[in-house]
C-alpha cells in the first residue's frame, strides 16, 4: 500500500508541479491552463498513453485535470461501441456526470456555508 501512495503522489506531484510552471514562467491564464490539462488528458488518452499511467499512478493520474480528459475520452470511446456515432454526443458526458455533479453540489453548499466578501 505504501508504494501504491508513493507512485500516486510522485506522478500527481509532476503532474501538478508542471502546471504550476505553467503558472510562474509563462503569460497563459489559469483558465487556458486547466483547459489545455484536459485537452492533453484526451489527447494521451485517444494515443494509448494515459490509460498505462493511471494502472501505474491510480489516483496520481486521475484526479488531475488530465484524468479528468481521460474520463471523457474513455467514457466516449465506449459510448461509440455501445451506441455507434451518438455515442460521440453522449458518452463524455455520461461518464462524467457523477463528478460533474459532485462538483456543482460542492460549490453549491460552499456557497450557502460561505458570506461572500469584496475584495479590496
Amino acid at each position: 500500500m505504501l508504494i501504491e501512495l508513493l507512485k500516486a503522489f510522485l506522478i500527481g506531484g509532476i503532474i501538478c508541479a508542471i502546471g504550476q510552471l505553467f503558472i510562474d514562467y509563462t503569460k497563459l491564464t489559469p483558465a487556458r491552463i486547466l483547459t489545455a490539462y484536459v485537452i492533453t488528458g484526451v489527447i494521451l488518452s485517444a494515443i494509448g498513453i494515459y490509460q498505462p499511467l493511471v494502472e501505474f499512478a491510480g489516483a496520481g493520474a486521475t484526479v488531475p485535470l488530465t484524468g479528468f480528459g481521460h474520463l471523457l475520452a474513455q467514457g466516449v470511446r465506449d459510448a461509440i461501441s455501445e451506441k455507434g456515432a451518438l455515442g460521440i454526443l453522449s458518452g463524455g458526458m455520461s461518464s462524467a456526470s457523477g463528478g460533474i455533479t459532485a462538483a456543482l453540489l460542492a460549490g453549491l453548499l460552499a456557497s450557502l456555508c460561505f458570506q461572500k466578501r469584496m475584495k479590496t
